[in-house]
């Protein structure tokens, strides 16, 4: 596990420079992947601690769908150079979500000389929305 650190003396983005990414999913997408692989697919996607948080609630599971898909694009990697456990959303009891990088994905954070990271998750019934916002 990576906590976002300070950037190093010198890198090749100036410092404040901000990055977002956002990503939106049909609820129905997740609950037909579910139906279809089960608790197969649900560990390919989360980490152990994403899987309790969720219990294979498509909404929820949505969100973390979303926000992984989100922190993809604001590496600049999409999903290649990454595993969906390397991003992980964990939250405190009554706390806001934040991420937690893993692996390929702390490796390309810290890269970038990330300072920071904000997460938001939204979602209704049919569709989930997450935004992502890192600090350079």
């Amino acid at each position: 596990m990576t906590e976002v650190r300070p950037p190093a003396a010198t890198g090749s983005v100036p410092a404040g420079t901000t990055e977002l990414g956002i990503d939106i999913i049909k609820v129905e997408r997740i609950r037909a992947s579910l139906a279809r692989f089960g608790e197969r697919f649900s560990r390919r996607v989360l980490t152990d601690a994403e899987r309790r948080y969720v219990r294979d609630r498509p909404e929820t599971f949505a969100g973390r769908w979303a926000a992984k898909e989100a922190v993809s694009k604001v590496l600049g990697l999409g999903v290649r150079g990454i595993g969906w456990r390397d991003i992980e959303v964990v939250r405190a009891a009554g706390g806001p979500p934040r991420l937690q990088f893993h692996g390929g994905a702390a490796r390309r954070l810290a890269s970038l000389n990330a300072t920071s990271s904000l997460l938001t998750i939204t979602h209704s019934q049919t569709l989930a929305i997450a935004q992502v916002m890192l600090l350079l």
